[in-house]
């Protein structure tokens, strides 16, 4: 209980701190910034720098598959894990560290897989967006200049941040990791680690290859309805 209480506050601290850096203290705002992240999600890319579409569409990956874990942590949770994995779709760490806050350990999961779940459940989603992260790793190191992504990184926020984001999204990923792996009937450190380890691609590759999610539920009504036959057989015998 104590190493939880420490795990929270540390993830409270860095929520309050991270928020502090990046309005008080990152690079100044540019004044295009809006027409920037326009032009990003209008696929307008030719005046734009590789690096920072790959970046960009890369900060789109990281919430699905945040969401691939937390929509199943979030099942026996007090709070719902849905807002979280929304919001991060827009503010990346700064959603899901209030979560992480807030959250219980969750090892197992109960009741029925909905259509969304079995998705998101789905090794074809993890593959999906792993070829997906490949391709724009590869078009942002091959295409990009960076040079102008380091100069862009010192003076625009929006650009500074976001790559910050980047980074804060894969440190906390282990920390929904383990009881994914447990939910799962995985309890192998060397594959945590191994996940852990390896920015992006570690957890892109532990969404392709873990194996489906079964509800203890199920086993559990299944045994239920046994006990309830034998009971009135039982009882009619009496």
């Amino acid at each position: 209980m104590k190493s939880l209480t420490v795990k929270k506050i540390l993830f409270a601290l860095l929520w309050v701190g991270f928020v502090t850096y990046a309005f008080g203290f990152a690079p100044p705002s540019q004044p295009d910034t809006p027409e920037l992240i326009q032009n990003l999600i209008a696929g307008n890319w030719k005046e734009i720098n590789p690096i920072v579409v790959a970046l960009f569409n890369l900060m789109g990956i990281w919430p699905i598959a945040y969401s691939s874990l937390l929509f199943f942590d979030g099942r026996g949770q007090k709070i719902g894990a849905w807002p979280f994995a929304i919001a991060a779709f827009g503010v990346g760490a700064f959603a899901i560290l209030p979560y992480l806050v807030l959250r219980q350990p969750q090892p197992e999961f109960n009741g029925e897989k909905s259509k969304l779940l079995q998705v998101l459940d789905s090794r074809i989603l993890g593959i999906i967006l792993l070829v997906g992260a490949i391709a724009l790793v590869v078009f942002g190191i091959t295409q990009g200049d960076w040079q102008d992504f380091i100069y862009q990184w010192q003076t625009r926020r929006f650009i500074h941040v976001m790559s910050l984001d980047f980074c804060l999204l894969a440190l906390l990923f282990p920390a929904l990791l383990s009881d994914d792996m447990a939910r799962r009937g995985l309890d192998s450190s060397i594959a945590f680690w191994a996940v852990s380890l390896v920015p992006l691609f570690g957890p892109l590759a532990y969404l392709c290859t873990r194996p489906p999610l079964e509800a203890k539920d199920s086993v559990d009504n299944t045994s239920m309805t046994k006990l309830t036959y034998n009971v009135k057989d039982t009882t009619s015998e009496l």
